[in-house]
């Protein structure tokens, strides 16, 4: 029932998906050549494979992780796979971001090593799952998961903003007298770009995804506060005389689904049978292909970046006051065509639960927790 629900609301919207595409071609939203971009958990899956992306589009790209080892190895796979340009850079920095401040360290070190000029893209990828049913996580556990899910990104997300917009407001007092004084140009800087990668377990609740789910759903919650005050800031700064000289920032959020990496490995070693019968026709991407449509969307200057076709229903059935994507309006007919889905979906994944504890107790016939 799931998957065939899920199926007809895919098959209903691509009418307008098509129609949406054709009348939407847009310039490239996220152009990357020559610019420098910070990517946090890039020493493996996702992370390295947007690595390699961007650095295939000509990025000047900095990974940040915790282990040197896969850092080093990282790094050299990205420098083969980069654009032919010999003034590309690249580097790769060791830090626990789950402490504030190794991430104000990370910009302060790219930001030297970018010739004094801060990076132009921050996207916060590092994170990890530990799927295991709510009552069987300890406090550490806990704390944990959201320190990693959650304040990493937040902690890189304002790093990255008092560097962008702190000397301004530092030397910001009042608006002028005469706003329409202020200097204008034809040449504005292109946008800078705060991308957070959340989750598509961020929409749902699934049994065994308990203590991660919340954190990268924050995450979401995050954007759409900050998406709310760069508006204040950009206001503000509109009507001084160095308006021209402020670039723009962007906010962003990537919910990719299942990715094929050594952590999704490593998550099915201790993963729950029931979430095993939840997720089983949910689409598993490659890091490649996780990368390309998430840099895919930021190209299209989506807000809320989905990797997969099961991301997009999941988005479209709990779009809430989020800013929609592109016009609006293909978001918003699909929020109805999935929001009706959903009287069906919702019951038929807690019965699947409900039917799992019946026939197996809570962990299996052996009894054990795995």
């Amino acid at each position: 029932m799931f998957l065939l629900v899920f199926t007809g609301t895919f098959v209903l919207a691509l009418v307008p998906i098509l129609a949406m595409s054709l009348l939407s071609k847009r310039k490239n939203q996220f152009p990357v050549t020559g610019r420098t971009v910070i990517l946090t958990g890039a020493s493996q899956g996702m992370g390295r494979g947007v690595a390699k992306l961007l650095a295939q589009k000509g990025a000047n790209v900095a990974i940040v992780a915790r282990d040197l080892k896969k850092l080093d190895a990282a790094l050299e796979y990205i420098r083969q796979a980069a654009a032919s340009s010999p003034s590309q850079r690249f580097i790769r920095i060791s830090a626990d971001l789950t402490k504030y401040e190794e991430n104000i360290r990370v910009i302060e070190e790219v930001t030297k090593w970018n010739g004094g000029q801060p990076p132009d893209i921050v996207w916060a990828i590092a994170g990890t799952s530990i799927p295991k049913l709510f009552l069987d996580a300890d406090i550490k556990t806990l704390r944990d998961q959201m320190d990693i899910n959650y304040w990493a990104g937040a902690f890189m997300a304002q790093a990255s903003l008092k560097a962008w917009f702190g000397p301004y407001i530092d030397s910001y007092s009042a608006p002028p007298p005469d706003p329409k004084a202020a200097a204008k140009s034809k040449e504005k800087p292109p946008p800078r770009h705060v991308i957070l990668t959340s989750s598509s377990a961020a929409f749902v609740g699934v049994t065994g995804y308990g203590i991660y789910s919340p954190p990268k759903a924050a995450l979401r919650s995050l954007c759409d506060n900050v998406q709310s005050e760069l508006n204040l800031y950009h206001g503000a700064f509109a009507s001084r005389p160095s308006s021209t000289l402020i670039p723009q920032v962007k906010i962003h959020t990537v919910f990719p689904g299942n990715i094929s990496s050594p952590g999704h490995a490593a998550e099915d070693l201790i993963k729950h049978p029931v979430t095993f019968a939840l997720e089983k026709d949910d689409p598993m991407q490659s890091e490649d292909e996780v990368a390309a449509a998430a840099v895919a969307g930021l190209e299209r200057g989506d807000y809320l970046i989905m990797t997969n076709w099961l991301g997009h229903l999941m988005r479209w059935g709990t779009m809430s006051g989020s800013p929609r994507n592109g016009w609006g309006l293909l978001d918003t007919v699909m929020s109805w065509i999935v929001n009706v889905a959903w009287l069906f979906i919702g019951p038929d994944m807690e019965r699947t639960v409900w039917k799992w504890g019946k026939a197996n107790g809570i962990y299996g016939k052996d009894g054990r927790k795995g």
